[in-house]
């Protein structure tokens, strides 16, 4: 039945991609970095789940090497007894010359590397990092209100739409 494997291979696809909210909400993102993810084979498993969560996570530069660190990804269920520790420092995959840019960038005051996007690409897991810097409350505010003034013009041309008379 050849029906059936296209279901399997839709359902166990493992497209999943983990995103951190609240990251753009307290930061302005400046620019952007993707980094590949060192991962162990019960992590990998859960990610493809979509069992993680970036909620609490940040990077930092050690010694020359970047880790994203308290990074939370959820046990496998079938795994063997000795799978993975779930916040454990998890070593990222970029070339010297990016971690150098990252390291000045981290060090500028104000400045922060933050994970954005957990996901695969060509099979292999690969994080995106913003560099970005804290918003104030106020800029948070003006954020939200923005958002709501759009919302309320959409909401406001589609009910004009709907009735058949268009007045600007």
């Amino acid at each position: 039945m050849p029906g059936s494997k296209n279901n399997k291979k839709e359902k166990n696809s493992g497209n999943h991609s983990i995103q951190s909210r609240r990251a753009r909400y307290d930061y302005e993102i400046l620019r952007t970095i993707e980094a590949g993810l060192v991962l162990k084979g019960s992590e990998v498993k859960s990610l493809a789940n979509g069992r993680a969560n970036l909620s609490d996570a940040y990077c930092r530069i050690v010694g020359g090497e970047a880790f994203l660190i308290n990074f939370d990804v959820e046990p496998y269920t079938d795994a063997s007894y000795n799978g993975h520790e779930r916040r454990r420092d998890r070593k990222l995959l970029l070339h010297k010359k990016e971690i150098d840019g990252l390291f000045k960038d981290s060090e500028e005051r104000g400045l922060a590397l933050v994970p954005l996007k957990v996901y695969f690409s060509h099979g292999k897991a690969k994080v995106e990092i913003g560099i970005g810097r804290g918003k104030k409350n106020y800029d948070k505010r003006d954020a939200i209100a923005e958002r709501e003034s759009q919302r309320q013009l959409q909401k406001d041309l589609a009910s004009h739409r709907k009735s058949g008379r268009f007045e600007v």
